[in-house]
């Protein structure tokens, strides 16, 4: 191994056991920050804070307090129902998060008490020496005391895919991932050639990994702009409810004298002006869309942040993993003789190039180049791997400072002559052939063109040697210059079509990469990513906020970005008005994820920090699961207005009843259990059926809707208020019919809470869609809707014929020609509001 004066000066032995448990005991295991994890408790009490449910808890109570103990049963059963929705839906999301994480922790070689021995990754200190071989995950930052043709893979860390060199040597403190010939490792990187040993110099939270996941608890994330509404609407909602139900329960109390009833009565009243169907809703579409979504391999961490994404105006995504499949393949292959590409025929100079990169190459390897290698010269000679075996690597000569190549010496079993081969940079693999310079001019103009097209470039040569023994270096060989390797890290196939379908939703996509800006360029130009030129990092730090907010404007490729700069630029974006979407899979994706308004995380390869950051994770790394979730969060905003227009609707007639009483001076028609079975049964359902509505045909075609508009528009509320109005109307007929034909008080309650059921029924219909004729109302229907309508329908039956039930609600006795009744004035209502809805302007999001 290479060494320096720093592996001179440390012990051999390493830390002692005894010293190395101290150290674990005082500074923490080896571990990455893990907060935000929601348990099972803090969930509950999230869901539980809901006013909904504590007015289902105190109408329980005083039931209990005067002895109607099923009431009171039948209560705390829809609470506890509605409760267990929520609950089971998050505490899912968490499991399948955990389930992601790499449980065991990558185990390291160290050195204690004089031996090499292999402890957990979270039993690593300061201190220990650290054994690096080939395919070994890096368990903790280090510097590096000795290295041997040592290559790291750091995209977790810097988005390049490419791998760097190292070598030992003194350490700066100042040093970052990223670059060539660094002398530190860094933790949670994967070694992809050679081998080394390094002494650690920080764990856990202080290593370079873990200093991105603590800088994460310094962000505040922004909730949901959809969720902060609904919050403000219940709020003002909740306070008028209040002052109407207080005064309602004084003047019932004082005019009647009963102040029990009178609780009951603003119970009931609470329950019925109370919007708490908003936040119910809320949760049953998000839900509901995380379900969908799931069947496309992405899990929702916030199922809020889904509605989020169909809002959003840009959408931030790192290169390599997200828009690249992560994987270096053979290119291009270029000869003094000839070009050939993949599924070409290949002529004699290609073979003899590809099989020269072959043995130049690991037997098992690890570095994404050689894999490609691989791949590549065995797919046009299926007899290299024999050819292989039948040979013996006689030396190797690693990457050195002076010679930026790598040498394979192989002797053949029978004894002939060796062969030798090398791979390198272009222009390391030139000066060891030594060619004149036309040759390297030759080189130079095609390494330019392959960089230019985002293309990795090695030169590979060989040569034979003669059964004598071996040169010091690899300029002692006699070299034959066969040609050059271009390598991509291709495009995953849907990027393109996706990129498309993002532009003509109006949503501007942006690319951050660690890659050089040619490579920058050249991926954006095969993915279809509009941009008026590259920024790289040095660029943005140079600029002060202003300039960088005016360049941000019309830049859409930025390279060479550092992880702070990431968060700058998101974090630009977000004052300019934009709601940003950010993609991601490494640690350096961390911090902008979490600041973004939606974090998408890469779950296939992600790390554990960014999933933590993230409100959405791809389990497959699908970067076209990302328009899908687009798409859906579009839709399901579509659908929320409508379900909105419509809970607005309800509760006019169901406030309504809930008042007739105090007005009118009868028994009162609405009681508690009523209003929860209306709101148990039918909101929810409903819900359900707004949900699952299909999707506007332009849908894709839309810009997406200002970040400022409301999600009740005063268009929307109008609608909603006329439709209630509509709605009450409805039932105060029949009311009034009733009365009219001299009903006892229960077969009046039966017959107006019958009407309140079906005409809420048209109204979901009529809600279903905001254009078309009634015919085509009812031919648009969805599957759910008549399922519910069957299923309500049910329910109302057992409680009007099923003597035990209809004790429960206080109902009489209806007839047919009462259910007849009740069924054409619903019709009815339903064909005015069909007529009405395309009259009112602004209706569409």
């Amino acid at each position: 191994m290479e060494s320096n004066s720093a592996s001179q000066a440390y012990p051999i032995g390493g830390l002692s056991q005894t010293e190395a448990l101290a150290r674990l005991k005082a500074e923490g295991p080896n571990e990455l920050p893990r907060s935000g994890r929601r348990n099972l408790l803090r969930i509950a009490v999230g869901v539980l804070a809901e006013p909904m449910f504590a007015l289902l808890l105190g109408a329980g109570a005083i039931y209990l307090l005067i002895g109607e103990v099923v009431d009171a049963l039948v209560l705390l059963a829809f609470a506890t129902l509605s409760t267990s929705i929520a609950i089971v839906q998050e505490t899912r999301s968490e499991r399948v998060l955990e389930a992601l994480r790499d449980l065991s922790s990558p185990r390291a070689l160290v050195v204690r008490d004089g031996r090499r021995v292999r402890v957990p990754g979270r039993e690593v200190v300061r201190g220990d020496l650290m054994i690096l071989e080939e395919g070994d995950r890096v368990a903790a930052d280090g510097a590096l005391v000795a290295a041997q043709d040592l290559s790291v893979d750091e995209s977790l860390l810097t988005g390049e895919a490419v791998p760097v060199r190292k070598r030992a040597g003194p350490a700066d403190a100042a040093m970052r991932p990223g670059g060539d010939d660094l002398p530190l490792v860094f933790s949670g990187t994967l070694v992809v050639r050679g081998r080394g040993a390094a002494l650690v110099t920080a764990t856990g939270g202080n290593s370079e990994m873990g200093r991105i996941g603590v800088s994460l608890e310094k962000l505040e994330v922004e909730p949901p702009r959809l969720r902060q509404e609904t919050r403000r609407i219940v709020r003002i909602f909740a306070a008028f409810a209040f002052a109407v139900c207080l005064a309602a329960v004084l003047l019932y109390g004082w005019l009647r004298g009963s102040w029990l009833q009178a609780m009951l009565g603003g119970i009931a009243l609470g329950m019925s002006m109370l919007p708490e169907e908003f936040p119910l809703v809320l949760a049953v579409f998000m839900v509901m869309g995380a379900w969908r979504i799931s069947k496309a391999r992405v899990l929702t961490r916030r199922a809020a942040a889904i509605e989020s994404l169909g809002a959003a105006t840009v959408l931030c995504t790192d290169k390599t993993g997200t828009l690249t499949e992560n994987r270096m393949t053979v290119s291009v292959v270029r000869t003094p003789a000839a070009s050939w590409r993949p599924g070409e025929q290949a002529e004699e100079s290609v073979a003899a190039l590809l099989e020269g990169a072959f043995f130049a190459s690991e037997r098992e390897a690890v570095d994404p180049m050689e894999r490609a290698v691989h791949r590549t010269a065995s797919a046009l000679n299926e007899r290299l791997e024999g050819q292989r075996a039948q040979q013996t690597l006689v030396r190797q000569y690693g990457l050195r400072p002076e010679l930026l190549a790598v040498t394979h010496v192989w002797q053949l079993e029978d004894g002939a002559e060796m062969g030798v081969y090398a791979k390198g940079a272009p222009e390391a693999i030139a000066e060891l052939c030594g060619l004149d310079d036309a040759a390297n001019a030759w080189v130079r103009s095609q390494t330019d063109a392959l960089a230019h097209d985002g293309a990795r470039v090695l030169g590979v040569a060989n040569a034979a040697h003669a059964d004598k023994p071996l040169p010091e270096t690899p300029h002692g060989f006699s070299w034959r210059f066969l040609g050059l390797i271009g390598f991509v890290d291709p495009i995953r196939a849907n990027v393109p079509d996706a990129v498309r379908e993002c532009r003509r939703a109006g949503i501007r996509v942006i690319m951050l990469t660690g890659d050089y800006p040619a490579t920058a360029a050249a991926i954006a130009r095969e993915t279809g990513i509009e941009t008026s030129g590259v920024l790289s990092g040095a660029e943005v730090a140079a600029m002060d906020d202003a300039e960088f907010a005016r360049r941000i404007a019309t830049t859409n490729v930025f390279a060479r970005i550092m992880p702070e700069q990431k968060l700058r630029i998101v974090s630009a974006l977000k004052a300019r008005g934009d709601v940003v979407a950010m993609t991601g899979d490494g640690v350096n994706d961390a911090p902008a994820l979490k600041a973004a308004h939606i974090g998408i995380a890469m779950g296939g390869r992600g790390t554990d920090v960014a999933r933590e950051a993230s409100s959405i994770v791809l389990l497959d790394d699908d970067f076209a699961s990302i328009v899908h979730t687009i798409r859906l969060g579009r839709r399901i905003y579509d659908n929320l207005r409508k379900a909105m227009g419509y809970i607005i609707a309800v509760h006019v007639p169901i406030a309504g009843l809930a008042l007739i009483p105090f007005v009118l001076g009868i028994p009162s028609i609405l009681l508690p259990v009523h209003i929860a079975f209306l709101e148990m049964v039918i909101d929810p359902a409903c819900s359900i059926v707004f949900e699952s509505e299909p999707e506007e045909r332009d849908i894709m075609q839309r810009p997406p809707r200002s970040p400022s508009a409301p999600l009740i528009s005063r268009s929307l509320a109008a609608w909603g208020l006329l439709q209630g109005v509509l709605l009450f109307a409805a039932v105060f007929v029949t009311l009034l019919l009733g009365r009219s034909w001299r009903m006892p008080d229960t077969e009046l309650r039966a017959l107006a809470f019958s009407a309140m059921v079906f005409v809420n029924l048209g109204a979901i219909l009529a809600n279903g869609s905001l254009s078309g004729s009634l015919v085509d109302t009812i031919r648009r229907a969805s599957a759910t809707f008549w399922v519910l309508l069957g299923g309500v329908t049910a329910a109302l039956a057992i409680a009007l014929l099923w003597p035990p039930a209809r004790a429960l609600f206080r109902f009489g006795p209806l007839h047919l020609d009462d259910m007849s009744s009740v069924a054409a004035i619903a019709l009815v209502t339903l064909g005015l509001i069909v007529a009405l809805r395309t009259r009112i302007p602004g209706l569409r999001a």
